[in-house]
């Protein structure tokens, strides 16, 4: 019986997605895993800052009570993006050239959110990190590739587009 080999990409956004399943958010759990050299340098979820209490232990959601559509006004936010903590828990040097995979889990269905990506607070976290390129899952097999390089040239921020 022959196993059914992930190419590697989709062997690193079947570990993203399993990072996933540890977010706190009542809205959509994000993991990622931060890659280089096939080594995984490090990987974070979403979820209330350490110490804090997160969204689904309390019940709440303060974005969901004042109506904020998806990809707008995060400081309303309790948690830190599954981008930033994995960049947090990694050195710099570590990150140069590497590529960060997320998927994304819409927590109400359960279901792939196909078409997501960074937020804004993130990309720029992205880009400081010195990360070279972000694959993001949009189904089990198909996944969208960014190049980093493409974010600084292509400013969102000068836009006055919110959301993603």
């Amino acid at each position: 019986m022959a196993l059914d080999r992930p190419d590697k990409i989709n062997y690193y956004l079947d570990i993203a997605q399993t990072v996933a399943q540890r977010s706190t958010c009542l809205r959509r759990a994000f993991g990622a895993i931060i890659v280089k050299n096939d080594i995984i340098i490090s990987t974070g979820y979403n979820g209330a800052p350490r110490g804090r209490k997160n969204c689904v232990d309390m019940n709440f959601c303060m974005r969901d009570h004042l109506g904020i559509p998806r990809g707008e006004r995060y400081e309303m936010c309790r948690s830190v993006h599954a981008e930033a903590n994995a960049i947090i828990a990694a050195s710099r040097d570590q990150m140069l050239g590497a590529t960060l995979y997320m998927a994304c889990i819409d927590v109400k269905s359960g279901e792939l959110m196909p078409g997501t990506c960074s937020c804004m607070m993130c990309k720029r976290q992205v880009i400081n990190a010195g990360i070279e390129q972000v694959i993001v899952r949009d189904t089990k097999k198909e996944y969208t590739v960014y190049d980093v390089k493409d974010w600084v040239e292509n400013d969102d921020s000068l836009s006055g587009k919110f959301g993603y």
